[in-house]
């Protein structure tokens, strides 16, 4: 099995809040990332597929589809938007790093060929990052699929 890889950029704002809690607690569980206007990040998206490379090409999938893929699904949405007012798929969202690479992976398992989508990482920062395999993977590692 061969996994391969696909690094994206892309800058967007976002807030942290909850209505299921109150304001104290909001403030409390996101301090400064709950600031009413939001605050952005410079994110990496990498997206990672998997398979046997086709013997006449060499390839599990060709790069260049893999990055059309993902822009139309997921980067040409969110480069430069307010993740919470501006994406219509991502509305009543907390947009923290886990919950956009759940998102980030429903939109991106729509454009990939079945079962070839493996992985979905967001680095949000330099330190913090999600990475997210598809509820199939959740079972498996549950031992309940």
């Amino acid at each position: 099995m061969v996994y391969l890889t696909r690094r994206v950029t892309f800058s967007a704002a976002h807030r942290l809040w909850s209505n299921h809690l109150t304001e104290e607690e909001n403030y409390q569980i996101y301090d400064k990332c709950a600031n009413p206007n939001g605050h952005g990040h410079n994110y990496i998206l990498e997206v990672t597929v998997h398979g046997q490379p086709d013997p006449k090409t060499g390839m599990v999938m060709n790069l260049t589809d893999m990055k059309k893929i993902t822009n139309e699904q997921v980067v040409d949405w969110v480069d430069h938007k307010h993740l919470n007012y501006d994406v219509p798929w991502l509305e009543g969202v907390i947009p923290t790093a886990e919950m956009l690479a759940i998102k980030f992976w429903e939109r991106l398992e729509r454009g990939f060929p079945t079962g070839l989508l493996y992985e979905v990482t967001l680095h949000e920062t330099e330190n913090n990052s999600a990475s997210y395999r598809g509820e199939h993977t959740d079972a498996l590692e549950a031992g309940i699929a």
